[in-house]
């Protein structure tokens, strides 16, 4: 095509002469396009319509053909060729698109047609004179004219010559009308089975030597009804023929029991699966399709508006059920899902309140007349229709069923109007769309108007009014079928009176009769399939301002549909087959993050300005005794901690999903580390203050001998089992993105749309459980250093000699953090609040932390002046101990607390002493008695004392005050 395309290009593109005219000179050109001929067209060969209006000329040896629209010919060359010369062959003979007359007028059943005036097909003013066959009369007139394509007079036909009816001899059918129940097809279909008995018993070539007569009865469209009355059909004379039952309950009974009476079984009104079943209804017939039939125009057109989920609700019978398990394969063959299956037997209030609940939306119904109003009473208060729903129905009720008063719901003619409009209907197509007679000589049209005439009630409140043409043709396919068992008019075959029960030999001919059958009828073309049912095609009907419209038709067995594009939907388009769910992300508020982000940041500099003074100023004797060191490693731990929060912040906004791992291994990994470093370090000070300087007698040592290394090793300890659990954590259960899923919320301005917020979390399988082991032991370590702080709150060292602004710290450190992390947990799921909480949290407790540890230190250094080292103020002055007088005053007081403790242990022994002197005293009395006075005026004169005793009393009292 492109090829060719290419290659006339040259031509194509070359303008028209004037006015249009051919220019048969002009041969490199080729030929002019011609305009096609009224109701008519042209078939451009290997051009589409679009390429065609875009070209001017075609090329020598192109050849275009004629068609024509419609009952019209083409009169005069059909087909033209592009000569050398610029011009088309035949030129000189117009073709035209002539309407033509029915052919059928050109043959006669046993007759013939005699055609004047004209070739073949019938064109305008020609002529057809009928004669019939001997033995055969003609009805109708004997001569037509064609005119404007159509005959001037019906179609006449030949009747054989009949048998007086006084000589005629009568064959019985057996017939149940439902004349009220779930289906009252009765009510239009035996008007239409007494119509038709009279056209039949009034034809000559129709059974000529018999008459069909009716036997009837109301069946209620109950089958323990319809027994009674079967079983009075079958024991009462006189004998019948053939059975015709119409519901398909009814129906099932009286075919499965009429092979035990050989009986051929014809049913007008039947549309059950189940009776296609020819083991089991071996002598049953159908005009009226099977239920199934309505299935692949169902799934065709779910396949036409994209709809892959239905919903179904069903009366539970068994025509009903078997065409739904029937509609179950083929959906599933066509990738279509039934979603939800509802059923009811009398009451379906709660079956509909289930589809409102499980948001069905194309609901295929199956149900009876009656109580499709009991369904869509409750479709109303369930609020069950418009534009976000779709019915499917059966197209066999009343054109007003929904307007029928029914005292057995209780909604108004108004609601129920409501509650239905829009529905879409598959129906049988029952009456012949096509204006063309039938074997009874009648057109469709003609068979409704004879038969609205002898109606009682408007056709529109008559039950069973559709079903009516295939009523009236399956008394035409037994007429037929009997006229051919009997060999067409008693010359030959058998003889129908000789029926009985027990007659298997005519069953079987009637049954063969009946299988071929083949005509044309009021409803279409009746035939037959193997299993005994009406193929036919099926009308798609909507229900649109309370009347039911054409939409469309479809063969099945061609996969054929034809569109009339008159559809029309409450919301403007189909809907959706279900909620239209869109995943919407909850993202992190970029406002909070870029706050957070810049208090982190400016925290960021802050620690860097504290790790920067506290290295400059190591040398300073004052930031010596605080274990700068540590320090240090609070300031870094800060660092990292603030920097946590910008992955902290990061969600899908930012980086995709393969990224999300690294981010949340990020957000652990600083955490982790920077709570150690920052807290570990600050614990460690504590915890050694605690150990060393809150005992008396055996830490003395350790006070004097605080080795920093000691400090470093505890940290490390620290660190060194975050480092470790993180590793484990992150080899055993890593890390990685998880979903969580909210309530679906549904937006004011569409209601065929609802959001699914979801939220992006940082998970693994086991987060729970590891979650309480950091938690455990983070908080044990917070307690742990609350308890520390209280405990040294009053001791003093020169050794560490910022624990109490670190014991600060850690209060504010620890009530965050306590406070902090079920907060979080329990706010997880709203995302702008677990932010703020934890990000806050880590922004402040930083902040503390380092305002606490370093600002005093630079304040003091600022203001004081103590910017030397001990070995540069030594060598100014001469002597270490030359300091402020501040300093010295503290230095001073701190010495003499210390004397004075001293001097209370030494009072305390002194006492001791004095009393061992004076027990020892009391005893040497009693052994030796008191010795005169000396008379100089001296002590009394004893014993001398051992003089080692004495210098050992006196070395020790020397001791004492030493």
């Amino acid at each position: 095509m492109l090829l060719l395309l290419l290659l006339l290009a040259p031509l194509f593109l070359r303008p028209l002469g004037a006015g249009g005219a051919q220019t048969p000179n002009a041969t490199s050109e080729g030929c002019q396009i011609i305009h096609p001929p009224w109701e008519g067209g042209i078939r451009y060969r290997g051009l589409t319509r679009d390429q065609v209006k875009a070209i001017n000329f075609l090329p020598v040896d192109y050849e275009i053909e004629y068609v024509c629209r419609g009952e019209r010919e083409v009169v005069g060359p059909k087909v033209r060729k592009c000569l050398a010369n610029g011009s088309w062959t035949d030129m000189d003979t117009p073709s035209r698109c002539v309407r033509i007359c029915s052919k059928s007028y050109l043959t006669l059943e046993n007759g013939k047609v005699f055609l004047t005036g004209g070739d073949l097909p019938a064109l305008d003013g020609a002529r057809v004179d009928f004669r019939c066959d001997p033995d055969f009369h003609l009805v109708g007139s004997s001569r037509s004219i064609c005119s404007q394509g159509q005959w001037s007079t019906p179609k006449p036909h030949c009747q054989v010559n009949r048998t007086p009816h006084s000589e005629r001899r009568a064959v019985y059918i057996g017939a149940l009308f439902p004349m009220s129940g779930g289906w009252p097809g009765g009510q239009a279909c035996q008007p239409a089975v007494e119509m038709a008995l009279e056209d039949v018993n009034s034809r000559r070539d129709i059974l000529p030597d018999y008459e069909l007569k009716l036997i009837h009865h109301d069946s209620k469209c109950d089958p323990g009804q319809a027994t009674k009355y079967l079983y009075e059909l079958l024991y009462n004379d006189p004998i019948k023929i053939i059975l015709m039952p119409g519901c398909s309950s009814v129906s099932t009974l009286v075919a499965e029991a009429a092979r035990m009476w050989n009986l051929i079984v014809l049913s007008y009104g039947s549309s059950s699966p189940a009776l296609s079943n020819r083991q089991r209804f071996p002598t049953f017939f159908r005009t009226h399709p099977s239920a199934t039939l309505h299935n692949p125009t169902r799934v065709k057109l779910f396949e036409k508006w994209g709809w892959k989920k239905i919903a179904t609700i069903q009366q539970t019978t068994e025509v009903f059920t078997s065409t739904l398990d029937d509609l179950e394969e083929r959906v599933k063959e066509a990738g279509i899902e039934i979603t939800f299956r509802q059923s009811f037997f009398s009451d379906p209030a709660v079956p509909v309140k289930n589809l409102k609940r499980q948001d069905a939306r194309i609901i295929v119904g199956l149900f009876y007349e009656t109580e499709a109003r009991k369904v869509f009473c409750e479709v109303y208060k369930e609020r069950l229709f418009g534009k976000k729903y779709v019915w499917f129905l059966i197209g066999w009720y009343a054109d007003n069923w929904f307007k029928i008063y029914d005292p057995s719901i209780n909604c108004t003619v108004d609601e129920m109007t409501e509650a239905v409009e829009g529905h879409i209907t598959t129906e049988i197509v029952m009456l012949n769309p096509a204006n063309t007679r039938s074997i009874s000589n009648m057109t469709s049209q003609e068979f409704v108007e004879k038969l609205t005439k002898r109606l009682k009630r408007h056709p529109e409140e008559t039950g069973g009014f559709q079903e009516a043409p295939l009523a009236y043709d399956a008394i035409w396919a037994l007429a037929l079928a009997l006229n051919k068992t009997s060999g067409g008019g008693g010359r030959s075959g058998v003889r129908l009176e000789d029926f009985n029960y027990n007659n298997q030999t005519i069953t079987d001919q009637i049954y063969r009769a009946m299988n071929s059958s083949s005509f044309e009828g009021v409803s279409g073309h009746v035939v037959f399939d193997a299993s005994g049912s009406r193929m036919a095609w099926t009308l798609i009907e909507q229900l649109q301002g309370g009347s039911y419209k054409k939409i469309g038709y479809y063969d099945s067995t061609k996969d054929d549909l034809s569109w009339s594009k008159t559809d029309k939907w409450i919301g403007g388009s189909p809907p959706a087959d279900q909620t239209l769910v869109i995943k919407t992300f909850r993202f992190l508020s970029q406002k909070l993050f870029i706050s957070v982000s810049v208090l982190s940041s400016l925290g960021i500099v802050l620690a860097v300005v504290c790790l920067s003074f506290n290295i400059y100023n190591s040398h300073v004797r004052y930031i010596q005794n605080s274990q700068p060191n540590l320090n240090n490693l609070t300031a870094v731990g800060c660092s990292l901690a603030l920097a946590a929060v910008f992955p902290l912040g990061l969600d899908g906004y930012h980086i995709g999903r393969n990224q999300f791992p690294f981010v949340c291994q990020a957000r652990l990994w600083l955490l982790g580390l920077g709570f150690s470093l920052g807290y570990g370090s600050m614990f460690t000070k504590i915890w050694w203050v605690h150990t060393v300087f809150t005992k008396k007698e055996e830490k003395k040592e350790w006070r004097k001998t605080l080795e920093p290394w000691k400090l470093y090793a505890t940290v490390g300890l620290l660190v060194g089992m975050d480092i470790l659990t993180l590793a484990i954590w992150q080899i055993v259960d890593p890390l990685h993105r998880t979903i969580e899923t909210f309530a679906k919320e549904e937006p004011k301005e569409d209601i065929d749309v609802s959001i699914l917020p979801q939220l992006e979390h940082c998970s693994s399988k086991k987060m729970n459980t590891w979650l309480g082991i950091f938690y455990g032991y983070k908080g044990l370590l917070l307690l742990l250093g609350i308890f520390l702080a209280y405990e040294t709150k009053s001791v003093s060292t020169e050794k560490i000699n910022d624990h109490r602004a670190v014991g600060m710290a850690i209060y504010n450190v620890a009530v965050l953090c306590l406070i902090t992390a079920p907060v979080t947990m329990i706010l997880s799921s709203q995302q702008d609040a677990a932010f703020a909480f934890a990000s806050l949290a880590i922004v402040f407790s930083s902040y503390i932390t380092l305002v606490v540890l370093f600002v005093p230190k630079m304040r003091r250094l600022i203001t004081r002046g103590e910017w030397q080292s001990e070995a540069q103020d030594t060598m100014k002055t001469g002597s270490s101990t030359n300091n402020n007088e501040e300093e010295k005053s503290r230095l001073l007081e701190k010495e003499n607390r210390e004397l004075e403790k001293i001097i209370a242990e030494k009072e305390e022994r002194v006492s001791e002493l004095r009393h061992q002197l004076q027990s020892r005293q009391q005893l040497r009395s009693r052994r030796h008695p008191p010795t005169p006075p000396d008379p100089s005026g001296g002590l009394p004169r004893g014993p001398p004392e051992p003089p080692d005793r004495l210098s050992c009393d006196g070395s020790r009292v020397h001791l004492l005050y030493k």
